[in-house]
C-alpha cells in the first residue's frame, strides 16, 4: 500500500519558549541532551534546576506527547516522547520539539517514525559539521513522513507499542538479574566498605599478578592492524563486564609474538587505567589476545576468585578505590602501581568460589535473556519497516 509522504512541518505546531532567568524564580525541570537514554528512547534523567542558574539552552516549554529529536549527532538517534509526568518541563534547544497536530498526526505514530532507520539515515544525510554533526530544526521539519489515515496511524502505533513493551520487559529482566548479582554479593560477603564480617584485608598487589600492555617499539601501530588476526583489546572493547568483539582491532601473529607482558589468559581480569577508570571485564575466551597500554591484566592467585574480584571492583567499593588513586586532572589516570595498593577484603576461598558458581548460573540466564532481546529487536525492526511501508 502506498501512502502520501508529508513534510513534518505541515503536521506539527509551534512550541512555546521562555527565559527562566528573566521570567521566573524558583526551580524548573530541565531535559538536556544527556537526559534521554538513546537505547530505550526514554527521558530518564530530567533534573530540577534553579531559574537563576538556568543554562542558556533551557528555553523550550514541552507538553505531554511532544516528540523530542536531538539535533546533534543524529546518528545516535536521541529521540523521546514526553510523558505526562514531564508536562510543562523545559527542553534544551538542542532538541527539535515536534508537537503533533492531533487532527492529522498521532503522537505515538510520529514517535515510532523518528526511531526508524529511514528517518535516521535522512538526518545523517542532511547533517553538517564533520567533528560535531548536527541538523537544524528546519531540516527535521522538512523531512517527510508516510501519512495514512489517522485511524490507521493509531492501529500501527498500537502494534509497535505492544512489540516495544516486550523489549522493555526483557530489558527489565536483565536489569533485575544485575541487581540480583549485587544483592547476592552483599548477602554473602557484607558491604565491603564497612566489612562487617571482618574479612582479612590485603593489598591487591599481593593477591594477583599484574601484567601491563607493551609500550615503545613493540607497541602495535595502525600499520600492524589486519582484518583477521589476534584481537588487540582496548578500553572501548570492555562493555558491561565483558569483552565486545563487535568492532575489534586485530594484529598480525608476528606482531603478537613480539609482545611481552600484555597477553591474556582465560580467567584474567582486564582493568582500565585511563579514560573510563575502573572499567573492567573478565577474559572468558581461550584464544590468544593482547591488550592496549590503557589496560592492565590482573591475574588472581589461588586465594582470590576472579568473579569475586570483578564484582567487588565493579561496584561502589571499586569506585571509592579509584577516587583514592586517580592522579589525572583533565584526563583521568591511574597507574598499575596505584591499583596494587587497593585494599581487598579477602573472604575464604571456598566462599568466593561458591559466589563464582552462583554468578556463572546467573550469567547463563543473562545470556539467554540477551539473546531473546536480540531476537525481539530483530522482530521490532522488521515490524517497523513493514508498518511504514504499509504492509502490516
Amino acid at each position: 500500500m502506498s501512502w502520501p509522504t508529508v513534510p513534518l512541518g505541515e503536521l506539527v505546531r509551534k512550541c512555546e519558549t521562555w527565559d527562566p532567568k528573566a521570567d521566573s524564580k524558583g526551580e524548573f525541570v530541565y531535559i538536556d541532551l544527556s537526559s534521554v537514554d538513546k537505547d530505550t528512547k526514554t527521558i530518564n534523567n530530567a533534573t530540577e534546576v534553579a531559574c537563576a542558574e538556568a543554562p542558556s539552552r533551557a528555553r523550550q516549554l514541552v507538553q505531554t506527547n511532544d516528540v523530542l529529536v536531538a539535533t546533534v549527532r543524529p546518528n545516535l538517534n536521541g529521540v523521546a516522547l514526553v510523558e505526562a509526568n514531564l508536562d510543562g518541563s523545559t527542553a534544551s534547544t538542542g532538541y527539535c520539539v515536534l508537537r503533533p497536530d492531533t487532527s492529522k498526526l498521532d503522537p505515538r505514530y510520529l514517535f515510532h517514525w523518528v526511531k526508524t532507520d529511514r528517518f535516521v539515515e535522512k538526518m545523517v544525510d542532511v547533517a553538517t559539521g564533520a567533528n560535531y554533526p548536527a541538523v537544524s530544526d528546519s531540516k527535521v521539519k522538512a523531512s517527510k513522513i508516510p501519512l495514512p489515515h489517522l485511524t490507521e496511524q493509531k492501529r500501527i502505533a498500537g502494534i509497535l507499542d505492544a512489540a516495544d513493551a516486550l523489549r522493555a520487559k526483557r530489558r527489565e529482566s536483565i536489569e533485575q538479574l544485575d541487581r540480583l548479582i549485587q544483592s547476592t554479593f552483599l548477602e554473602m560477603f557484607g558491604d565491603p566498605v564497612t566489612n562487617p564480617k571482618g574479612w582479612p584485608v590485603h593489598p591487591l598487589g599481593v593477591l594477583a599478578e599484574f601484567r601491563n600492555g607493551d609500550r615503545g617499539e613493540n607497541y602495535p601501530s595502525k600499520t600492524d592492524f589486519v582484518e583477521n588476526g589476534v584481537p588487540f583489546i582496548n578500553a572501548g572493547h570492555l562493555q558491561d563486564g565483558a569483552i565486545s568483539f563487535a568492532e575489534m582491532n586485530y594484529i598480525t601473529r608476528r606482531r603478537f609474538d613480539k609482545l611481552g607482558g600484555g597477553k591474556t589468559k582465560l580467567g584474567d581480569m582486564l582493568y582500565c587505567l585511563r579514560g573510563s577508570l575502573g572499567k573492567s571485564a573478565v577474559v572468558r575466551h581461550e584464544h590468544d589476545s593482547a591488550i592496549a597500554s590503557s589496560l592492565v591484566i590482573l591475574r588472581p592467585f589461588e586465594t582470590l576468585n576472579v568473579d569475586y574480584l570483578h564484582t567487588l571492583l565493579a561496584g561502589h567499593y571499586g569506585r571509592i578505590e579509584v577516587e583514592k588513586y586517580d592522579t589525572g586532572s583533565s584526563q583521568p589516570n591511574l597507574s598499575a602501581a596505584s591499583v596494587k595498593k587497593y585494599t581487598i577484603p579477602t573472604p575464604p576461598s571456598d566462599l568466593q568460589s561458591r559466589f563464582g558458581e552462583v554468578l556463572c548460573t546467573l550469567r547463563q540466564h543473562s545470556v539467554t535473556l540477551e539473546r531473546h532481546l536480540d531476537s525481539l529487536d530483530v522482530l521490532f525492526t522488521s515490524l517497523q519497516a513493514r508498518a511504514f511501508a504499509g504492509e502490516l
